[in-house]
């Protein structure tokens, strides 16, 4: 513990282990993580969180003092949020994946997560098959590419 110059224990401070151990502790399925929380845990910006809840993608409870904390299952959802990003996916069909597979508040099991990668797999498949149809209407008479 931190001690003031008169050798006082400064309140609030805690050893790195006893952090540890109140951070091993924590049921992190519960209500109750920070944006910060939620921000270390999964890799994104708090400014990226809090546009996730103004799009539907996510939501969070808020306190007396109307901050905003987040149930565990955020985390699993942000990963999806993130991954589906990466494969180009619109949030319009992230929304609609994460609502036909995960209602809002479940911690996703097997089952969930597999009806998710049915959905994304179809959204993958469909956009390939777009961006293919794209890449035909750019090609010339001999198949190759229009170039300027």
């Amino acid at each position: 513990m931190f001690k003031s110059r008169a050798g006082r224990k400064l309140p609030g401070t805690a050893t790195v282990r006893q952090r540890q151990m109140v951070m091993d502790s924590f049921d992190w399925h519960e209500a109750g993580l920070t944006v910060g929380q939620v921000a270390e845990r999964s890799g994104a910006a708090p400014s990226a969180l809090r546009f996730y809840e103004r799009q539907g993608l996510i939501s969070a409870d808020r306190t007396a003092s109307n901050q905003r904390r987040y149930r565990g299952d955020v985390l699993c959802r942000v990963a999806i949020i993130r991954v589906c990003q990466q494969a180009g996916l619109s949030l319009a069909q992230i929304r609609a994946a994460l609502a036909e597979a995960v209602p809002d508040g479940q911690i996703p099991g097997p089952q969930e997560w597999e009806r998710l990668a049915q959905h994304l797999s179809r959204e993958v498949t469909d956009r390939i098959s777009e961006l293919d149809r794209l890449l035909s209407a750019l090609a010339g008479p001999n198949g190759d590419l229009i170039q300027s």
